[in-house]
């Protein structure tokens, strides 16, 4: 009797530790960023009035895609992620998962995403392929050669917003672009704070994604971040300029971005931990806020 209670815990554990490990594997809060965009770009676009069934197929395509390439991502970074301290638990690096395993559910969950997507158009089947390649296999190995990997990862980071918006228009809009550029732009000041915190880490595997020159945590991080946050300003009158949103809903966005550009400026002028800390957390409320108000207003 004990040892079968010992088997079935036994068991029990190691299916919550496959599960955790699936989770660790597609980045799982990560991933569901990346649908949050793409659910929400594509009710701003259906003026709030969605379709369920399509929105369900959508957010399954888009984890599939993602998760694929989050996968992908581990597979080709597994010796470095047990270099840094945030990453050394991964499943593929620490061995608990084997890299044919890895790279299986990567091409399982491709074939799914992409397919569900190609459902909707070949435009939409095409861009969830761009997405997941240059993730995977142009911006991953850019990390360790040059800090432009950032611009290059921003782009499969956004495309997210135009696909959405072409599962419901069938192509890429002035509205699609618009959404695109504010998830693209948004993506430097967050990733730049991110990795001001996390410097120390992502140096001991060899990655430099600061934009100074040297890859050193300086003042030019605070100001291309508060560049960034002026376009993301201009951006914004843009959008109200061609009637893509409405006067309320620019000033928001308006106001929105003025303020994290403050923050932004903070670190320009103290180069500190804490001001990187504040940029960061600040840019975990501007995305879904920004998404929301442009909703708000085309409902």
């Amino acid at each position: 009797m004990e040892r079968n209670q010992a088997k079935q815990v036994t068991v029990f554990e190691g299916l919550t530790q496959s599960v955790t490990d699936f989770g660790l594997l597609v980045k799982f809060k990560l991933t569901l960023l990346v649908l949050f965009s793409a659910v929400m770009s594509y009710a701003i676009v259906c003026n709030g009035d969605v379709d369920w069934m399509t929105m369900g197929l959508l957010a399954f395509g888009g984890f599939m895609v993602t998760g694929a390439a989050n996968a992908l991502n581990q597979v080709l970074e597994r010796d470095y992620d047990l270099l840094m301290t945030r990453t050394a638990n991964r499943p593929v690096a620490t061995g608990r998962m084997s890299v044919s395993k890895a790279v299986l559910w990567a091409g399982l969950m491709a074939l799914a995403g992409i397919t569900v997507l190609s459902m909707f158009s070949p435009l939409t089947g095409f861009l969830g392929t761009l997405s997941l390649i240059s993730y995977a296999f142009v911006y991953t190995p850019l990390k360790r050669s040059t800090s432009l990997s950032v611009v290059v990862g921003a782009i499969p980071g956004a495309l997210p917003l135009i696909i959405g918006c072409v599962v419901h228009e069938g192509a890429i809009s002035h509205t699609a672009l618009m959404l695109f550029t504010l998830q693209f732009l948004w993506q430097f000041p967050h990733f730049w704070a991110v990795a001001w915190l996390a410097d120390d880490d992502y140096k001991q595997a060899g990655f430099y994604l600061l934009p100074s020159k040297n890859g050193e945590k300086d003042a030019t991080t605070g100001l291309l971040s508060f560049v960034f946050c002026l376009l993301m300003i201009g951006n914004a009158a843009l959008g109200y300029s061609l009637g893509l949103t409405g006067g309320l809903a620019t000033l928001v966005l308006v106001a929105l971005n003025a303020y994290w550009a403050w923050y932004c400026w903070k670190l320009y002028k103290e180069c500190s931990r804490e001001a990187a800390r504040r940029q960061m957390f600040f840019s975990f409320l501007h995305l879904p806020v920004s998404l929301i108000v442009l909703l708000i207003d085309k409902m």
